[in-house]
């Protein structure tokens, strides 16, 4: 089970908060699914900043190999969390392949 942290959401303006946290709810589905049989607790924060009209958003998770961390820039909350999530989800998968060791997977002849 993935739980979710969200910081500082009160940098995201009123008008569009609750569908950038819609957002983020339907994308841990996923994680809650990838991670179904996995053996420590994870937790997946997210974290808003807005300096200017720029919001930087990142994301981290906390796996048994290392800590994966990512983070995107973009005028827009809406398409920063949509990139972002895109683009972790690529790189959590890599890394937790990386610890199943599913590259030294050999098919049986």
């Amino acid at each position: 089970m993935v739980q979710l942290i969200i910081k500082n959401i009160k940098e995201v303006e009123e008008n569009i908060r609750e569908e950038v946290e819609n957002i983020i709810k339907s994308k841990v589905e996923f994680y809650n699914d990838l991670f179904k049989k996995y053996d420590k607790p994870l937790t997946l924060e997210v974290i808003f900043n807005k300096s200017a009209a720029v919001y930087t958003v990142s994301a981290s998770i906390d796996l048994k190999s290392k800590k994966v961390l990512l983070a995107e820039e973009n005028t827009d909350a809406v398409k920063a969390v949509t990139e972002l999530f895109n683009e972790f989800k690529k790189v959590v998968k890599r890394q937790y392949e990386l610890e199943r060791k599913d590259y030294e997977y050999k098919r049986k002849r």
